[in-house]
């Protein structure tokens, strides 16, 4: 959920330290004969700096570390992993450029906001290879990975219309930018598209596609302010909540998850279930299948595969880049009905029946 291409963010500089976070490293390989075995391939350093939100963030920076994870415990190749966390965006530069003299041989940036930092490096170091989320940039040793995640939405708008007993749901952002504003999009049109085939008039609050603006807590990492924004959404009526926020979204979710809650939250990028101790209050999750992405990459490059720019990933539907997460406490309180016409809205986005649109979609 982050700025993308040719966007340009004015951040406050603060001054920071670079703090690199206790790597979690391979075993060393084993004594064998060369090429009799993956534990003697040619050690592969994968080393990922997060944006602001940091590696705990339930996220998306905890979803990129899980495919770092993923990608050295592939026996296949002998990969090494580091980290170090990002408080500032004045750390971004300083914190990617530490990679590069620390000589990692693949450098994975996590979220948009990065993106003109790691521009501005990578274009210093043509022969080093990046990887970024949630953006695609100009230097071609940069890796993109992209999330259409308005389609993903767009089935939790319609989830969330269906389930909503006033009438009115809400969502909204931590900053309004393409990766945070195209969850948005497809959540309003999947509320449209219910109310179109069921002849209701159920209300989006905190965003209008059309103006392309609304409500937003210009921080990804404060719960109070997330508190803040859902206790204004659920006094104007709204009975479920999307928070497009990171670590802010944590305060909707607490509150949702509260004995007597009035409403129900919708959590982003990961499966809220799993990375929260919130799911009592969560009816769905829209995933950005961030983990397999950045696994997938890291083998890439430790395989000697490409990681040019016109092959980066860009997840759907229909290769299951994106989702809807499981209902899990809330299974029994859907209606069977609605279940399977958000599934068979499913199907139909992935065969072209139904058409999902943002500004803000990868391409």
């Amino acid at each position: 959920m982050r700025p993308v291409r040719g966007m340009r963010i004015v951040a406050v500089v603060a001054s920071g330290g670079l703090l690199l976070t206790a790597a979690a490293c391979g075993k060393a390989p084993e004594t064998t004969t060369p090429g009799t075995s993956p534990s003697a391939a040619a050690k592969y350093t994968a080393c990922m700096v997060t944006d602001q939100g940091g590696l705990d963030d339930k996220s998306f920076n905890a979803s990129a570390w899980k495919g770092m994870q993923a990608a050295q415990d592939d026996t296949s190749t002998n990969v090494e992993i580091q980290n170090v966390a990002s408080t500032t965006a004045a750390d971004y530069e300083p914190n990617l450029t530490a990679f590069v003299n620390k000589k990692c041989d693949y450098i994975q940036a996590v979220g948009g906001l990065m993106g003109d930092a790691t521009q501005k490096i990578a274009a210093a170091n043509p022969t080093q290879q990046f990887g970024i989320v949630d953006a695609k940039l100009a230097a071609p040793n940069v890796y993109p990975m992209q999330f259409d995640t308005a389609q993903a939405a767009f089935l939790a708008g319609y989830l969330a219309a269906g389930y909503s007993k006033t009438g009115k749901v809400g969502t909204y952002g931590g900053l309004k930018i393409p990766p945070v504003t195209i969850f948005m999009d497809g959540f309003a049109d999947g509320v449209a598209y219910y109310n179109k085939q069921k002849g209701t008039t159920v209300k989006v609050l905190g965003w209008d596609k059309a103006k392309q603006d609304g409500l937003f807590a210009n921080d990804f990492a404060s719960p109070p302010k997330g508190k803040q924004l859902s206790d204004t959404l659920t006094a104007q009526g709204a009975d479920v909540i999307m928070p497009v926020a990171g670590g802010t979204g944590l305060g909707t979710a607490e509150g949702s998850a509260a004995a007597g809650a009035k409403y129900a939250t919708i959590w982003v990028d990961t499966d809220g279930c799993v990375s929260t101790q919130y799911c009592a209050g969560l009816l769905t999750s829209v995933q950005k299948n961030i983990a397999d992405a950045v696994r997938d990459a890291v083998l890439k490059g430790a395989k000697k595969q490409s990681l040019k720019v016109e092959d980066g990933f860009i997840g759907t539907l229909a290769n299951n880049g994106v989702s809807i997460a499981p209902y899990h406490d809330f299974d029994g309180k859907i209606n069977p009905a609605l279940k399977a016409e958000v599934d068979k809205l499913k199907a139909d986005i992935i065969s072209g029946a139904v058409k999902v649109e943002s500004p803000s979609q990868p391409k």
